[in-house]
């Protein structure tokens, strides 16, 4: 039970602002961190949630509900996720051999196709979340422990691009086989509940996250070898975003 404690704690203080007590990072303590990981989007759910039912409360614009949507999760997460996207888009945008894309994503400077992806990204976010519907809002508030879970279960299950780094770190400290197990039944408990609350907008968000995982996993064989830290944030803010469009779709049907 401590390890398991210890797992949230470090999935919380890496993922997320909110203050932890701390643990120490030995292979002990990080094996069930991303089994941990939806939890710190349950949290951004919450919030979500919580937002939603103020917005309706005090009738607040589509324009300050839509920009309180795309904020919570960026400053509840820090931006990690964020930072990911960045380094990716500039990866993938350079056309280099693999090797060279994985330098890129060490590089501390930004460039301007991270600037643009980052731009184009933001753009897209407001413009869904002003499209939504409240109840389509509330319904997205669990996609945030959905691409949690896909994005733990990848790390157990893809294979990674190189030995160091993030993602590296929690594949070989991670039971793969039961972290693969227990992401995949929280995955089923989150569909299971969203299905009994809001049918509809659950299958949206199930079929966009479908077809997310499955082009992150070709997408980081191709181009990287493997997965990265930074290709699984690009993955999270890809996901949510084809979420958002995949509801809004489905409300326009």
């Amino acid at each position: 039970m401590k390890k398991i404690i210890n797992s949230l704690f470090i999935a919380f203080a890496m993922y997320s602002k909110i203050p932890t007590p701390r643990a120490d990072w030995e292979k002990e303590n990080m094996r069930y961190v991303m089994c941990c990981f939806p939890l710190v989007g349950a949290v951004i759910g919450a919030f979500i949630y919580g937002w939603s039912y103020a917005a309706v409360r005090f009738g607040l614009s589509e324009g300050l509900r839509a920009a309180g949507y795309v904020l919570i999760p960026v400053f509840i997460t820090g931006g990690i996720h964020l930072d990911g996207f960045l380094d990716t888009c500039d990866a993938l945008h350079s056309y280099a051999p693999v090797e060279r894309k994985l330098e890129i994503l060490k590089d501390p400077h930004t460039g301007a196709f991270a600037i643009i992806c980052a731009c184009s990204l933001f753009a897209a976010d407001f413009g869904l979340w002003s499209q939504v519907s409240v109840h389509g809002a509330r319904a997205l508030s669990l996609g945030f422990v959905m691409s949690r879970c896909l994005s733990g279960w990848s790390v157990a299950v893809f294979p990674c691009a190189k030995n160091t780094g993030l993602a590296a770190t929690f594949h070989d400290a991670a039971h793969r086989r039961t972290v693969g197990i227990l992401c995949g039944l929280e995955l089923a408990a989150v569909l299971t509940l969203g299905c009994l609350l809001a049918p509809r907008e659950t299958i949206c968000m199930a079929l966009a996250a479908g077809i997310c995982v499955l082009w992150y996993g070709v997408m980081a064989r191709r181009q990287f070898g493997g997965i990265t830290g930074d290709l699984a944030g690009w993955f999270l803010q890809m996901c949510e975003c084809l979420m958002a469009l995949f509801v809004v779709i489905g409300e326009l049907l």
